[in-house]
């Protein structure tokens, strides 16, 4: 059985360009992982994606998530409501190594574990990543600075994901429509519904 996918890729060119949503209530904070850990990092990705199929890096070893992980320019932040993970904005910044302009920062993965979605934690973490993407070389020196903040985002992530994204100023600039193999929504581990 087959999925037909759409992708979106979505960008802004200019800091200005950020429409930042306005914090939720709360104690909610966002906070960058420093340490590289493909344990907390699997987790994030397990935990976010489980139910909307994100299946690419279950299959990653140890070294590659810490290979990945340890590049210059990647970042992890991650949204706590009450110290509890919420969800995480995954930044990589591309060009240094042959994969993109200089300049250009992806925001690789996004989203919030099910249990906080719908409570505007989405709408503040986007806005506060977008910010750190922007500002993203004055914490890598030797990393140029950031012309280009881009995404993809597809029918198979959120309902609210492709709004959330326009809200926060981004454009669309490609779309594709692709058959995709089905496969079973994995849960945040294997078996979990």
């Amino acid at each position: 059985m087959s999925l037909t996918v759409t992708t979106w890729s979505l960008e802004q060119t200019s800091p200005s360009e950020l429409l930042p949503a306005a914090a939720p209530e709360g104690d909610v904070r966002i906070v960058r992982a420093e340490v590289p850990s493909p344990e907390f990092s699997r987790f994030l990705y397990a935990s976010v994606g489980g139910d909307i199929r994100w299946v690419d890096r279950l299959s990653l070893t140890y070294a590659e998530w810490q290979k990945f992980l340890e590049r210059p320019g990647v970042e992890t932040w991650v949204a706590y409501d009450r110290g509890t993970p919420a969800g995480y904005l995954e930044l990589a910044a591309r060009g240094d190594k042959g994969d993109g302009a200089p300049g250009s920062v992806e925001i690789s993965y996004f989203g919030l574990l099910p249990a906080f979605r719908g409570r505007r934690i989405g709408g503040h973490l986007l806005s506060y990543g977008v910010a750190r993407a922007w500002d993203l070389a004055e914490r890598w020196p030797g990393l140029a600075p950031t012309e280009r903040v881009w995404l993809h985002t597809c029918s198979k992530d959120g309902e609210h994901a492709m709004e959330n994204y326009l809200r926060r100023g981004f454009k669309l600039f490609d779309t594709k429509v692709e058959q995709e193999p089905e496969v079973a929504t994995p849960g945040p581990w294997p078996g979990a519904e």
